[in-house]
């Protein structure tokens, strides 16, 4: 998986509009799948921190590791005049647990995400009514063999959902606090990572995120999933995080992600790490 941080030195050299119009950390973090949000679930946000008439232009890599399992993932976004996103992410799983229990050839299971987010109404920060987005996630696994061996339908598939957002200057403990709801349909086994399926599920995702001051938040995330494979049962997805944003243009962020039960085997659960970075 070579998305990441080389592709930096490209965006450096289309940043010609500096985006300094919005409040630091109201473009959330790069998720896994490439959409801005938290660390598994995207959020009513454009990437970066474009105004009006700007753009921004983010990359990031980010690894959870339970021990059995490992997921690395690239991702680049581009973030316009606080409207639209585009996005795209490779997504890699490692699967030494079930290489080592001769239940699978030692390979990854890589799967490619390109997606696409429009705001569509209301306000982060001003109003009483959140704001509002809709997205649109197609998937492709990169070896359809493998997608089949685990149990898939198809090899590629997309995922459309409905955020909603909203930030309070003075929430929680009179602390910027946000909040965030979404409704997802999906085809997808494992995030597509264990390919697709011929039928499609209504999930519910959330977050909740706290600055603590400007520059550092504490978050907590839930990822309800569908659980359609016959071979292996699929867990909802959740994890606590601490992010620190030194700049607009470095993010990282360190997490515990607990991942359920993957490939049969339960309880997979371990850090989570992020870095993001834009010109």
């Amino acid at each position: 998986m070579r998305v990441g941080w080389a592709w930096l030195l490209l965006l450096s050299s289309l940043a010609a509009a500096a985006a300094d119009g919005r409040l630091l950390g109201s473009g959330g973090l790069l998720s896994v799948e490439g959409s801005a949000g938290g660390g598994l679930v995207p959020w009513a946000v454009i990437a970066g921190h474009s105004g009006q008439g700007q753009w921004d232009a983010l990359a990031s890599a980010s690894v959870v590791d339970s021990g059995d399992f490992d997921l690395r993932t690239g991702a680049l976004a581009l973030g316009w005049n606080n409207r639209m996103e585009l996005s795209f992410a490779r997504m890699s799983l490692g699967l030494d647990a079930l290489v080592q229990a001769n239940r699978f050839p030692d390979k990854r299971l890589d799967t490619d995400v390109i997606g696409a987010k429009l705001r569509l109404g209301g306000d982060l920060v001003y109003g009483r009514a959140p704001q509002f987005a809709a997205g649109l996630q197609w998937r492709r696994s990169r070896d359809a063999d493998l997608a089949s061996l685990a149990g898939a339908d198809n090899d590629r598939g997309y995922d459309v959902y409905l955020s909603a957002s909203k930030l309070w200057i003075d929430g929680i403990a009179s602390r910027r606090t946000l909040a965030s709801l979404t409704l997802r349909s999906t085809d997808a086994n494992q995030l597509g990572l264990a390919g697709f399926s011929d039928q499609r599920s209504i999930t519910l995702e959330s977050s909740l995120a706290v600055f603590l001051d400007p520059n550092w938040l504490v978050g907590i995330e839930y990822r309800g999933k569908p659980d359609r494979l016959a071979s292996a049962r699929e867990d909802a997805w959740s994890d606590v995080f601490l992010a620190w944003l030194p700049s607009r243009h470095w993010h990282l962020a360190l997490g515990y992600a607990d991942l359920g039960s993957i490939g049969g085997f339960p309880g997979q659960r371990g850090y989570y790490l992020s870095v993001q970075g834009s010109p």
